[in-house]
Parts: structure tokens; C-alpha cells; sequence
């Protein structure tokens, strides 16, 4: 639970809350310890409360690319069964998890598409260890995602059916991302892997492969920005609201045919 309503978060994106303001919201330093063990970023800058993320430059920045494995599509009744993830600080890997989790569950076309055996969650460690890792690993990091909503929603509501809180991590989507910066007919990971080359050794829907992947993304897309973005909420930012490219038209299936004969 946070006092932080969507009105403050915005604030505190962009031009932060005066101190006495903000600490009369939140009412305690044990309030504010607590919003920040969640991953809110918050510094106390010339008197003013603020996301890190609104002063460090975006190759400053530490971003946790994150890619999860599921053993069903809603976290109300289903549950991860493996996580990735890399640090990205300044083009540079600092850092990578990985685990499976246990789970006596997974449907035949889940197996499929995975390669997940229930005989291997069931040698992994629980959800609780895992999320209590994992909780350390993200500290304060940017969380980035392809499709980073699905990715944010379920790992917070895995921290909270463990009894830690949820996440208040600022968060990047490398889809919105891709979108605005990269001129595809589609954006699905995959898909943008064998367009543009990203990772070779690219194992589709296992965590830490997909992370890789979406981290060489995420490099990619950087190197595209508009040299105006100084900072990791610009950044954020840009990613929603920014034109997205225009797709280019899809070749009709008969050309098609007619270059592959």
C-alpha cells in the first residue's frame, strides 16, 4: 500500500514535490524508508522530493531488464515459474539472475512452449526465496520489459502473495520503446531478434534468453533517441507519448512466393 496517488507520481516525474509538502503526505521517515524499499527511486534535491531517474542521465541510469515465465496468463490464480534478469548500467552488463521456481502445475502447452518440466520446478527453490532474491537484485533499477506491464504486475502481485509489498519501481516498456524509435511490421520479441540480428544464441520464452534479448533491444532503441532526452523520465516519457513510427506495408503474399521460388 503507498499514499503516492498517480497525481504525485506524475509530480515527482517531473518536477518534484517541495520537502515540507511532500513529507506532510507521507507522514513519517519510516513511510518514506518503506517507499523506498518498494524501488521508488526518491531523492531530497535542493528541498525538493524527486525520482532519481529525473537527474541521472539515461546512460547513467541502472535499468533491470526482466523477462518471466508463467504457468498461466493471471496472476490472481497462476504463478512465475522462472525469471530473468539483467542489469544495464552505461552500455554495460553488470549483472544477471536467474531461477526457476517451484510449482507442481504446468499445462502440456506451456511445457511446449517453454521447455519447463514440472520435474524441474520441482527441484527449484519456492516462490517466497525466489521473490525475496529477486527484491534485492531490482533494488531502485528502471524495471524494463517487452510488454513490461504484464512482466510488472504479475512480479508485484508475486511480492505481495509472498507477504513482501508491491513494486513501485519506475518502468519501461521496450515495445512502446521499439515502436518510436524502430520501423517494423511487427514488434513481438522474436520477430525483432531475427529482423535486427539481436542476439544469436536467442533461446525464445526462457527468461534469461528473452532478458538478454529484450537488453540488446533496449540497447538498440537507445542508440535512436532524440539527442533532447537528457534523463531516465524523459526517456519514460517519450516511450508513451511520442509518435509511434509508421509500420511499413506488408508484402503481398504472392511476391512473397514469388522471392522465395
Amino acid at each position: 500500500m503507498t499514499l503516492l496517488d498517480p497525481k504525485h507520481i506524475a509530480r515527482l516525474a517531473r518536477h518534484g514535490i517541495p520537502k515540507n509538502e511532500f513529507e506532510s503526505l507521507i507522514g513519517s521517515d519510516l513511510t518514506l524508508e518503506l517507499l523506498k524499499a518498494q524501488g521508488s527511486n526518491l531523492v531530497l534535491s535542493d528541498n525538493v522530493y524527486r525520482f532519481q531517474s529525473t537527474l541521472s542521465s539515461v546512460d547513467d541510469t541502472l535499468f533491470c531488464i526482466v523477462d518471466i515465465e508463467t504457468n498461466g496468463s493471471k496472476p490472481s490464480r497462476d504463478q512465475i515459474i522462472e525469471i530473468g534478469a539483467v542489469k544495464l548500467q552505461n552500455g554495460r552488463i553488470l549483472d544477471t539472475y536467474e531461477s526457476l521456481v517451484y510449482c507442481t502445475e504446468i499445462s502440456e502447452q506451456i511445457q511446449e512452449i517453454t521447455g519447463i518440466r514440472v520435474d524441474q520446478t520441482l527441484q527449484a527453490p519456492s516462490l517466497t526465496k525466489v521473490m525475496r532474491e529477486f527484491r534485492l537484485f531490482l533494488g531502485d533499477a528502471v524495471f524494463v520489459g517487452h510488454d513490461a506491464k504484464f512482466d510488472y504486475n504479475f512480479v508485484s502481485a508475486m511480492m505481495e502473495r509472498v507477504g513482501l509489498s508491491k513494486l513501485l519501481n519506475r518502468s519501461l516498456c521496450t515495445i512502446d520503446l521499439a515502436e518510436r524509435t524502430i520501423e517494423s511490421e511487427r514488434y513481438g520479441l522474436a520477430y525483432l531478434n531475427e529482423q535486427l540480428t539481436l542476439y544469436k544464441d536467442a533461446t525464445h520464452h526462457r527468461a534469461l534468453s528473452d532478458a538478454m534479448t529484450t537488453t540488446k533491444l533496449l540497447k538498440r532503441t537507445l542508440a535512436l533517441i532524440p539527442e533532447s532526452i537528457t534523463n531516465a523520465e524523459e526517456l519514460i516519457a517519450f516511450s508513451k507519448e511520442a509518435k509511434r513510427l509508421k509500420r511499413p506495408k506488408m508484402k503481398p503474399v504472392k511476391e512473397e512466393k514469388n522471392e522465395e521460388k
